[in-house]
């Protein structure tokens, strides 16, 4: 019963998220992941305003605090920023085209790009710089990044995660056939996590047992 994250990698909780999230797997090295891009603010065109930029501050400043993770205040202090979250999506979806098993690793390191050192993690330009960090051919790279594929498929995974009604990240689910068993909806450490996954595989277990 494989897992699927929902996330985006520019949303504060889910980067918040990732080291609980990676202490799960690390526990459970067997159980498989998906992920899939939720698209917290895509195809954004206009900079963001000082109300916007004080509410992020202070949002970040809430995810610090609970995580103690390190936020750089660079991107808030420019007033040219485009707060877009599908280019960061469509490098992971990209980075999971072209190797899947280093989708997850990729998106951990936008996030500490953006997050952690300010870098502007919408340019293209930086995101395969990322990505030949990551291991990736920087040209191949860019050029499928860059292509209508990846853009449609980046969509179809705005698609999907809307058609489930998940409205908020990181959101969790274990996938058992076709249904789907919500491990979480937000920000939870990884005993929660733990708990909440043994609860459902036992579920799921008693209702195919004879």
């Amino acid at each position: 019963m494989p897992l699927r994250y929902y996330a985006d990698p520019l949303c504060s909780w889910c980067y918040g998220f990732g080291p609980e999230l990676a202490k799960l797997l690390d526990r459970r090295p067997d159980l498989p992941l998906a992920i899939v891009m939720g698209g917290l603010r895509p195809f954004n065109r206009e900079p963001m305003s000082l109300a916007f930029r004080t509410m992020l501050r202070e949002h970040w400043n809430h995810v610090a605090v609970a995580t103690g993770l390190p936020f750089s205040q660079a991107v808030l202090e420019r007033d040219d920023f485009i707060y877009d979250t599908e280019p960061a999506c469509r490098a992971v979806v990209t980075a999971r085209q072209l190797f899947p098993a280093q989708a997850l690793a990729t998106m951990k390191a936008i996030q500490l790009a953006f997050y952690r050192d300010g870098r502007d993690t919408t340019a293209p330009d930086v995101l395969a710089d990322i990505a030949a960090d990551c291991g990736y051919d920087r040209a191949t790279f860019l050029a499928a990044f860059d292509s209508e594929p990846m853009r449609r498929e980046t969509r179809s995974d705005f698609a999907a995660t809307q058609s489930l009604g998940v409205a908020g990240f990181p959101t969790l689910a274990l996938s058992r056939g076709e249904e789907l068993y919500l491990v979480t909806s937000g920000y939870v450490p990884h005993d929660v996590l733990e708990y909440r996954l043994a609860e459902i595989e036992r579920l799921a277990f008693e209702r195919t047992a004879p």
